[in-house]
């Protein structure tokens, strides 16, 4: 029997460049919508804390108008003692929508900006851990560390014009360091950074004048860290012999 072959190899691998385009296209869409969808979920937690805090202190005006209204208020040790509690308890939430802008803050500027795959705020422990990846590897990994230890919370106590400057952390630890490939198969550094905050920052105590204050962006390149760029670099590929004896 005789084959012959009726498309040119040409055509063959025309064939396979449209579809591996294909593929790359569908992939950058779907990468794009899943990305979309986290901002909208995440700007949906934010609008829900927000109402929510806002119900409670709703909640708290009127119960504190409702007892205050009350005759012979003074003379009743069990409400008082209740109206003290009030005010300990709104004076005791937390305000975490304040994370968000923490976020932003401690993200350097291109190129060493990092993807943030998860984010978790442990309130019993005062823990954040973070998990991200970053094309620049070593260097943007190093760059978000050193933007943490340098980020400062200011506020005024008790409405006094004095800020009070704090720092977000005494401890940043990096681990779990590995190369991989994300979902545009590019090579990145993966990493796990975890760091203790200083409670005061998420406090409603700390509302008056409050701000979070990262380091200028430029000051966590590579000068800053006094590493040059061409010190850290792909791992290179095994390629046997060396050690066969």
């Amino acid at each position: 029997m005789i084959e012959v072959n009726l498309i040119p190899d040409v055509k063959l691998e025309l064939i396979r460049a449209k579809r591996a385009r294909l593929y790359v296209i569908s992939g950058s869409i779907i990468a794009g919508l899943v990305s979309i969808a986290v901002v909208v979920v995440m700007g949906l937690f934010l609008l829900g804390q927000i109402a929510y805090s806002s119900n409670k202190d709703n909640d708290i005006d009127e119960k504190s108008t409702q007892l205050l209204s009350e005759e012979g208020l003074s003379d009743m040790l069990t409400i008082q003692h209740q109206l003290t509690k009030i005010s300990e308890y709104h004076n005791e939430k937390n305000i975490y929508s304040r994370f968000f802008d923490l976020l932003s803050k401690i993200n350097p500027a291109p190129p060493n900006d990092s993807v943030f795959s998860l984010i978790r705020v442990d309130s019993q422990e005062g823990l954040v851990k973070i998990e991200g990846q970053a094309t620049e590897g070593y260097v943007a990994a190093e760059a978000l560390k050193k933007t943490i230890q340098n980020t400062t919370f200011s506020y005024s106590e008790d409405g006094g014009d004095t800020l009070i400057d704090v720092p977000l952390t005494d401890e940043v630890v990096l681990s779990d360091l590995s190369y991989g490939k994300d979902s545009n198969d590019a090579l990145v550094l993966r990493y796990t950074l975890t760091f203790s905050y200083n409670p005061v920052i998420f406090e409603m105590a700390s509302s008056e004048g409050a701000a979070i204050h990262g380091p200028n962006k430029r000051d966590v390149t590579d000068s800053y860290l006094g590493l040059p760029e061409n010190l850290f670099g792909d791992r290179a590929t095994d390629q046997g012999g060396a050690n066969n004896g």
